[in-house]
């Protein structure tokens, strides 16, 4: 076989492979293999820097993983005593659980996320691993504890307090992403929660321009929505909650008009588009005239964790399904449907999730 497909089927095998390591395996100068690559760049049968086959280019979840608690009570939750409750254990995080939902509906995804040299890092990265997920681009942190997230739940299912030790995605610094360039650039669609620091939230918007790929962005806590650069220039979309929008303007939010005057205000400082979930009471998103509103939905609730990734994940899949201008509204009645799947299952993921799922209208897909 020439050295030129020879070279090719390794970037198959391994899009992440550097000049470095294709040379040694080929036996080849770097000079040579430059000459190789740029011969398929020019061919397109690879996408540019990032070795990217051109019916390959993942979503890029990027964010936290982590070991999920859920305790739940079994009479009416009491404050300030001992309650009892049962207890179980799930894998999640933001970034993760869009990343299964995307996995389980067939696209293509990739991880990038901080795990411990523990058991519970390994065991993240091998679940995530076996449901397509590719983590080659995960970093593994010797010596540090995995993150945790703690929930506790009512009687009824609702989630009363949870507690998330977070602090291993200190670790996802602009230094670590700078590595991961070639695989942001060959990304058809990144999504990034903010439990990343603030600065390399905003490498990682600066990268999204610069490689012209689109990025959305969402939030997981009011404490947190100061994460979100002060300058939105360049990115795709936002998605976050009422408290976390009013987090961000700095003012309660009490009406529909409230909501809408905030969400111009985050498009005047450059994000396109801006979806705000408000739970029974339904979804508002930006539109080219101004905002439109869908009711809420009503669902069998036996446990809300993972919701709103769902919710996420099915408008990301619509940004993705190659529509030049997506329906936002279509994006987010496909949110509540998958939002509703979730809270109606005990697990994060709900493992109904197949691809075509999509396929029909909306209003005839059966869940149950």
């Amino acid at each position: 076989m020439p050295k030129k497909e020879q070279l090719y089927e390794l970037i198959r095998s391994n899009p992440f492979i550097s000049q470095q390591d294709l040379a040694g395996h080929l036996g080849l100068s770097r000079s040579a293999v430059a000459n190789y690559i740029a011969a398929l760049v020019r061919e397109r049968r690879i996408l540019g820097r990032a070795y990217v086959l051109p019916d390959h280019r993942p979503v890029l979840c990027i964010g936290a993983a982590n070991l999920d608690r859920k305790l739940r009570t079994t009479a009416r939750l009491a404050l300030g005593t001992s309650n009892p409750a049962r207890q179980t254990e799930s894998f999640g995080g933001v970034a993760r659980n869009i990343a299964e939902n995307l996995a389980r509906l067939g696209v293509p995804t990739a991880l990038v996320t901080a795990v411990g040299g523990d058991s519970s890092g390994r065991a993240l990265l091998s679940y995530a691993d076996e449901t397509g997920i590719d983590t080659r681009g995960a970093l593994r942190v010797d010596g540090a504890a995995s993150g945790t997230y703690t929930a506790v739940l009512d009687e009824d299912g609702d989630m009363r307090v949870a507690l998330a030790d977070m602090e291993i995605n200190e670790s996802l610094t602009p230094e670590f992403f700078a590595t991961r360039e070639q695989q942001r650039a060959g990304a058809a669609l990144i999504i990034a929660d903010l439990n990343l620091p603030r600065e390399a939230v905003a490498a990682l918007l600066e990268g999204s321009r610069r490689d012209g790929v689109p990025m959305v962005i969402v939030a997981v806590s009011e404490p947190k929505i100061d994460r979100l650069p002060r300058d939105l220039t360049g990115l795709r979309l936002l998605i976050l909650n009422v408290g976390e929008l009013a987090a961000r303007v700095g003012r309660p939010l009490e009406t529909d008009a409230d909501i809408a005057a905030a969400c111009a205000e985050l498009r005047r400082a450059g994000v396109q588009d801006v979806i705000v979930t408000r739970g029974a009471l339904g979804v508002m998103f930006t539109t080219a005239t101004g905002i439109g509103l869908l009711e809420g939905q009503a669902a069998d609730v036996v446990d809300v964790t993972g919701a709103g990734d769902a919710f996420a994940a099915a408008v990301c899949w619509t940004l993705y399904s190659g529509q030049p201008e997506p329906d936002l509204e279509l994006a987010c009645r496909r949110g509540q449907m998958l939002a509703a799947m979730t809270i109606a299952c005990t697990q994060t993921v709900c493992p109904q999730l197949v691809p075509g799922l999509f396929d029909a209208p909306v209003q005839d897909i059966v869940t149950d």
